[in-house]
């Protein structure tokens, strides 16, 4: 199987909740659009410095990783990232490895978004099609909303 590249948008989300609480102008959201290469290997999202650092990430603890010929390294675990493709997305806390010159995509943020390699194209497919994904959502945008929670008022 060769390489599978995929455009996919990486945002950060701190930014975003800012923004949604009117703290910061949505055009000041930090994001990148960019060609990741998807590794099967590789568990998380691997960011490379400079990724991290045209988000805005803060980088926060240190996190040993395995690396392809079992070499250990040390990176550091960033704040979290929405990543999208297509229509789909989730957030997750990326890895910066320093030195890296390749952003991954790992099996979790794949398997978060119900997405598989196709071998035979070299790119992503939906593990249950596209189609199933779109009929999830509108099944679920169909759901009443959840009950609201009490208020303090309502414990005594």
């Amino acid at each position: 199987m060769g390489e599978v590249r995929e455009n996919i948008t990486l945002i950060n989300a701190d930014d975003l909740t800012r923004a949604r609480g009117s703290f910061l102008k949505e055009q000041e959201v930090r994001q990148v659009t960019a060609p990741v290469l998807v590794d099967t290997g590789c568990g998380s999202l691997i960011l490379t410095e400079a990724t991290a650092m045209r988000l805005g990430l803060e980088v926060r603890d240190p996190q040993i990783v395995t690396v392809a010929g079992g070499e250990k390294k040390e990176g550091m675990k960033a704040g979290a990232v929405e990543v999208h493709w297509k229509d789909r997305y989730t957030i997750c806390f990326p890895i910066v490895l320093p030195g890296e010159d390749q952003d991954l995509l790992g099996v979790i943020p794949l398997e978060d978004m119900d997405l598989l390699v196709d071998p035979v194209n070299q790119r992503l497919a939906g593990a249950h099609g596209d189609m199933w994904a779109k009929f999830v959502r509108a099944v679920q945008s169909t759901q009443p909303p959840p009950p609201a929670l009490p208020g303090p008022h309502a414990l005594h």
